[in-house]
Parts: C-alpha cells; sequence; structure tokens
C-alpha cells in the first residue's frame, strides 16, 4: 500500500472524519479493536471514579447485606469475610486492569477473550463469556431494587410491629426503584456525570455523618472487641466451616461489579491510562470503608447477633435503632443508604445497558442489529436499555415464589460476574501470561502471576458455594433458585447458539486493517490529534482472529 492514502478513502473508513486528522487516540484505538466510537466521552476520571464507587458502593451494599454473613458465622463472617472477599478481589481487578490498559473497549471481557484465546475456539469462549457478563450485570440490576425494597419494608416494621410483611409488597418497591433508575438513565444521559459526582458525594457523607453520629449515641455502651471480632454463632444448619464461606457472599456483593469501569470505557478520556487505575482504587476504596463501617456497626449493635438477625426491622435498622434509641434518629440515618442504592441501581443499569448494547454490537443477542442502535436523539443504546429493566422486573419474579429470592437474586450476580472476571485471567494464564501487548499498565510478573492464580481459586470456591441453599433443611421455597436462573440462561444461550450463534457470531468485530493504522501514522503526528506511538504500540495487536 503507498505510503499516501487518499483522503476520500480515509474518510469513508473512519466516518469522515480522518482526513483531517481529528480522530483523538482513543477514537484510534477503538477503531483499531474493530468499533466506532458512537458514544459521547462526557465521564471525566472523577466522574468514572464515582460510577464505579456509586456501583460498588461496598459500605451500603455490606450494611444492606448484613443478613447475609450475621446467620452464617456472626461477626468473623462480617469482618473477616470482608477482607478475604476483599483481597482475592483486588487480585481479580489488577488483573483485569491489564486486560483494560491493553483494550479499552466497551466489550469488556468477552472482547478480551476473543483476543487471546485460541483461534479455534474464540466464537464459542466469547460467546460464553459475553452471556454469562450480561446476566450477572442484569443479576447485579436486580439486586440493587432488591436491598432498597428490604430497607423500606424494614422502616415500616419498625414503625408498625404489627406490620406483616407480603412478598408482593418488596415486589411493588422494588418495581418502582428500577423504573425510576430507568427514567434517568433514559432521559437525563446529559445528566449521568453528574449524578454520578453527587453520588460519591452523598456516599461519603453518608459514610462519615452514620459513623459519627451512631458512636456519639452510643457511647459508652459498646459491644465488646470480642464480640466484633471473634463472636461466631451458626443458624444455617451447614457444618461451621462452610456456613463460614457461605457468608463470604456479603462480601462478594459489595466487591462485586468493578468492571464497570470496562463497560463504560468507551465514555472516558485517555481510556488507557484512566481506566486500570479506576477500576483498583474501587475497590480498595469500598474495601476500606466497608472494613470501617461495618466494624462500626458491630461496636455499637448491643452486642446480640441473634436479636438483630430476628428483628423484623432488618438488621441494619435495628442496629441503627439500637445506637440511637430513636425511631426517627434511625430512619433519618437510613435515608443515606437507601438513597445510596438508589444511585447504585441508576448506575448499574447504566452500566448494564452498555454491557448489552456492545454484546449486540458484536451480534451476540438475538435481534442484535435492534439491541445495537443508538438512539440519535438521546445518545444512548435506548433497546439495550429498555431489554435491562424489562429483564430485571421479570427476574424479579423470584421474590413471589422464594423465600430466599434475596439470596438467589444476589447469588446469580456475584456469580455470573465472577466467572466472566475469571475466565479471560485463566486463559491469559494457561497461554503463560504471554497474550498481552505492550500497554500502559503492566503487573510485576512475580505479583501478577500470584494475582492471576489467587482470583481464579477465589471465583471457584465461591461459584461452587454460593449456589448452595442458604440454609438446611432445603424446602421447594427456601431453595437457592440461582442455580434455576442459570439454567435457563445456559439453555437460551445454547438454543441461540445452535440457531444463530454458530453460523454468524465470529467474536468481536474487527473491520479495520493494520494498512490504514499505518496510512493514519504517516499522516499525522501527536500534534494533529493522535499519538503514533499508541498506534505503533497496539497495532500489531489490534487485529482480531
Amino acid at each position: 500500500m503507498q505510503n499516501v492514502v487518499d483522503d476520500e478513502l480515509l474518510a469513508i473508513i473512519f466516518g469522515g472524519r480522518a482526513a483531517s486528522l481529528a480522530l483523538t487516540a482513543d477514537e484510534l484505538q477503538l477503531e483499531q479493536l474493530g468499533h466506532k466510537g458512537e458514544l459521547k466521552r462526557n465521564f471525566s476520571p472523577l466522574a468514572m471514579l464515582g460510577l464505579a464507587f456509586a456501583i460498588l458502593n461496598s459500605w451500603t451494599a455490606l450494611s444492606a447485606s448484613l443478613s447475609l454473613a450475621l446467620p452464617s458465622g456472626g461477626s468473623t463472617s462480617v469482618i473477616w469475610g470482608l477482607i478475604t472477599a476483599g483481597v482475592c478481589n483486588l487480585c481479580l481487578a489488577s488483573s483485569l486492569a491489564e486486560f483494560l490498559s491493553a483494550y479499552p473497549t466497551a466489550g469488556g471481557q468477552y472482547h478480551w477473550v476473543a483476543v487471546i484465546a485460541w483461534k479455534k475456539w474464540v466464537p464459542l469462549l466469547s460467546w460464553i463469556t459475553g452471556w454469562i457478563n450480561v446476566s450477572g450485570w442484569i443479576a447485579l440490576v436486580a439486586s440493587g431494587g432488591l436491598l432498597g425494597s428490604q430497607l423500606i419494608v424494614g422502616v415500616i416494621s419498625l414503625y408498625n410491629p404489627n406490620y406483616v410483611p407480603e412478598r408482593w409488597h418488596q415486589f411493588l418497591i422494588y418495581i418502582g426503584y428500577n423504573v425510576f433508575a430507568f427514567v434517568i438513565n433514559a432521559f437525563m444521559n446529559d445528566l449521568l456525570p453528574y449524578v454520578n459526582k453527587a453520588a460519591i458525594t452523598w456516599s461519603i457523607t453518608g459514610f462519615v455523618v452514620i459513623c459519627i453520629t451512631v458512636l456519639a449515641c452510643a457511647s459508652p455502651n459498646y459491644a465488646t472487641a470480642e464480640f466484633v471480632f471473634t463472636d461466631f454463632i451458626n443458624e444455617t444448619g451447614w457444618p461451621d466451616g462452610i456456613a463460614w464461606l457461605l457468608g463470604l457472599l456479603q462480601g462478594g456483593l459489595g466487591l462485586t461489579g468493578f468492571d464497570a469501569v470496562a463497560h463504560m470505557i468507551e465514555e472516558i478520556p485517555n481510556a488507557a491510562v484512566e481506566g486500570p487505575k479506576i477500576m483498583i482504587y474501587c475497590v480498595a476504596i469500598g474495601t476500606f470503608t466497608g472494613f470501617v463501617f461495618l466494624m462500626v456497626l458491630l461496636f455499637v449493635s448491643g452486642g446480640d447477633s441473634e436479636a438483630i438477625i430476628g428483628s423484623t426491622a432488618g438488621p441494619l435498622l435495628q442496629i441503627l435503632y439500637n445506637a440511637t434509641q430513636s425511631r426517627a434518629g434511625a430512619v433519618c440515618l437510613l435515608m443515606f443508604p437507601l438513597i445510596c442504592l438508589l444511585f447504585a441501581t441508576t448506575s448499574i443499569m447504566t452500566t448494564s445497558s452498555r454491557m448489552t448494547y456492545a454484546f449486540a454490537r458484536d451480534g451476540g443477542l438475538p435481534r442484535s442489529k435492534f439491541f445495537a442502535k443508538v438512539h440519535a436523539r438521546l445518545g444512548l443504546p435506548l433497546n439495550s436499555l429498555c431489554l435491562t429493566i424489562i429483564l430485571v422486573i421479570i427476574f424479579g419474579c423470584i421474590f413471589l415464589g422464594s423465600s430466599s429470592a434475596f439470596n438467589a437474586i444476589i447469588s446469580a450476580s456475584v456469580v455470573a460476574l465472577g466467572v466472566s472476571y475469571a475466565i479471560p485471567v485463566a486463559i491469559n494464564v494457561l497461554r503463560g501470561r504471554k497474550m498481552l501487548p505492550p500497554r500502559a499498565f503492566v503487573l510485576p510478573s512475580a505479583f501478577a502471576w500470584f494475582a492471576n492464580l489467587l482470583g481464579i481459586a477465589y471465583v471457584i470456591i465461591t461459584t461452587v458455594l454460593f449456589v448452595f441453599p442458604p440454609e438446611l433443611p432445603v424446602s421447594a421455597s427456601n431453595m437457592n433458585y440461582c442455580v434455576v436462573a442459570f439454567a435457563i440462561i445456559i439453555i437460551i444461550s445454547t438454543i441461540q447458539w445452535f440457531v444463530d450463534g454458530r453460523k454468524n457470531f465470529t467474536g468481536p468485530r474487527s473491520d479495520m486493517g493494520l494498512e490504514v493504522l499505518e496510512a493514519v501514522k504517516s499522516q499525522g503526528t501527536a500534534a494533529d490529534g493522535f499519538d503514533p506511538k499508541l498506534i505503533e504500540e497496539n497495532g500489531h495487536n489490534g487485529h482480531l482472529h
């Protein structure tokens, strides 16, 4: 190919922008990965950190889900389970940060799998990863509305001890939570960066205010350090060791979802550099703030785990009431996590719709062209957003048939996302960690192997454990329907694979040849708006199998 490429050809390839060499380095790298940048890059690094923190919202998710860990190991499960989950998730986040730096595309895990997998297995492995990841995010959207609706039902119970909550009561609140999040996502897209900044501000304010208030109100009647750090109870019917491991579900929930940064990466500038840092920071911040907040709650709890577990108001509200000795005070403090969960549900829905859009863009879903459309006026994948809210409402129907819906929905999100994190890392390990190109973020070799292997082991163990029923004996109403949800996903994805995927899905699409990159490189410089070094470093790896 000649060194000088006709401007008209470049204009066609780059949608009219290349002739003026106006593509940014981010858009060039995305084009190199096979996609045209259609989404606005209106998230600053701080706004994206706010989005990631709002999605994890660890202190809120951990405190709102105390009922997962307290019966399965008591305080030891709450405190040390979080530390265990924190270390393992930091290893996973660090491992995925390398992928994000090399390939900053909204497809995330399924795209990375396609780049590094064995050529023969690329379509199938990418297909499996994409379906698991999409399903995990939809389940995570459901978990936000689930926690919020549970807190609201708790408020009613605190003020009216005779109130008997019906499953459909919580289901209606759950729908309201998710419809609110949908409206913000659909019609206030330009305001989302401001919503995310407000979310992180509200979250940090709530964290500080609740900690100071409950410590001041409960003084000097704190629970003992022995209760906070060593108290163990088991009300599950499982053996003690299994029960404690089941309690890891709380820590897993509080720290999952950090791949949100990847699925929103096409909407932040300098993505290959900023994305990996944000992914690791949000897990580290979540672990630290979660540990401090849970420790404070346990110190002011009154030291009676059985009473807290048995409270109709729910563990969090009961602890706040024990600390303040005021129903009004407890409910006022509860407004912080309640609104945080509303922010979180909104942010999770944003990310879920982008993940669905990215997978549909590569032909991974039924009627992919329809779900891959970006609404011209709203500037967002509205069809994918509608699919997300519909599936979340259907998923919430588990409420109506199971007393263990809480565990089932949260297990489904944590397990699915965990598996999607482990697949690209495991493939990279099996191929000697030699599949990633030069990139801005690189782990030291020795730590990289440790982080990769520990992260994979954690996912394997928790995937098995989190589909267990939360208590024994097992009945039709208390079984963990996470298994059923997964079975449905596997059946649908398998049918879709044989009907369409096997013939048409080849993994993430790459339409751009290296000649084009060389042509752009020869015509442009960093001063023209892009970095030739970026092209040189990534050009030889930008073409997929």
